[in-house]
C-alpha cells in the first residue's frame, strides 16, 4: 500500500508538473489532487525537490536507454530514426524539466551535475551514431565535422520545445513540436549523406512534416 502511494504521488506529480509548470505546484497541491494528507506526502518525500529528484532518476533512466547505441554492428538511419522518437517522447513524458530547465537546475546543484552528464553522455552517443554512420560509408563528414552535427543535434533537442513555445507564443508545448523537432534535426545530418541515403533520410523526414 505504501509503495502505491509513492508510485500515485510520482505519477500525480509528473502529470501537474507538466501540465502547470513545476514552480507553479506545491506539495500540497498535489496532496490535494491525491485525497491525501500533507503528512502522509511527507512520509513518503521529505519536500518537492524530493519529488522532482526521483521523477529525475526515473527519467534519465530512461533517457540512457533512449541513447543506446547497437554494440554489434555499425548503425544506419533507422537507428538514427528510432534513436531521435525515443529521445523525444522521453522529452515529452518529463517535459517540465525542459520547461522549467533554468529554475529547476538553478535551485538543486545535484540535478545541475546530474542533467550535464546527461547532456555528456547525449553527446557522446550522437558522436558514435555519426562515426559509426561514416565508417558504414553513409555519412561523408571528417571528425571535427561529426563533432559539430553532434553538437548542434544536441543544442536542438535540448532547447526545442522551449523555442518552439517562445516563436509560437504560447506557454505550453504541442505534441506536434515533437514531430517538428525530429524532423529538424533528421535534416542536420542530410547534406552530409551519399545521394541514396540522403534520398533515404528525405523519405524517413517527411513523416514529421506537418
Amino acid at each position: 500500500m505504501a509503495r502505491r502511494t509513492r508510485e500515485r504521488i510520482l505519477d500525480t506529480a509528473l502529470t501537474m508538473f507538466n501540465a502547470q509548470g513545476e514552480p507553479n505546484v506545491t506539495t500540497n497541491h498535489i496532496a490535494d489532487e491525491l485525497e491525501i494528507s500533507p503528512g502522509n506526502l511527507y512520509y513518503h518525500f521529505r519536500n518537492k525537490d524530493d519529488i522532482v529528484e526521483h521523477l529525475f532518476t526515473a527519467y534519465e533512466a530512461r533517457m540512457d536507454q533512449a541513447l543506446a547505441v547497437p554494440a554489434d554492428r555499425l548503425p544506419n538511419l533507422e537507428d538514427v530514426w528510432l534513436q531521435l522518437h525515443l529521445v523525444f517522447e522521453c522529452m515529452w513524458d518529463y517535459r517540465f524539466l525542459y520547461r522549467d530547465l533554468v529554475d529547476i537546475l538553478s535551485r538543486n546543484r545535484k540535478l545541475k551535475l546530474h542533467f550535464a552528464r546527461m547532456l555528456n553522455r547525449a553527446a557522446t552517443s550522437a558522436n558514435d551514431v555519426l562515426k559509426g554512420l561514416a565508417e558504414a560509408s553513409i555519412l561523408r563528414s571528417g571528425p571535427a565535422e561529426i563533432r559539430a552535427i553532434a553538437e548542434n543535434v544536441l543544442l536542438i533537442t535540448t532547447f526545442w520545445l522551449n523555442f518552439n513555445a517562445v516563436r509560437n507564443a504560447r506557454p505550453d508545448p504541442d505534441p506536434e513540436d515533437l514531430s517538428q523537432g525530429i524532423h529538424q534535426v533528421m535534416l542536420l545530418i542530410a547534406p552530409f549523406l551519399r545521394d541514396a541515403e540522403r534520398a533515404h533520410l528525405t523519405t524517413l523526414a517527411q513523416a514529421y512534416r506537418r
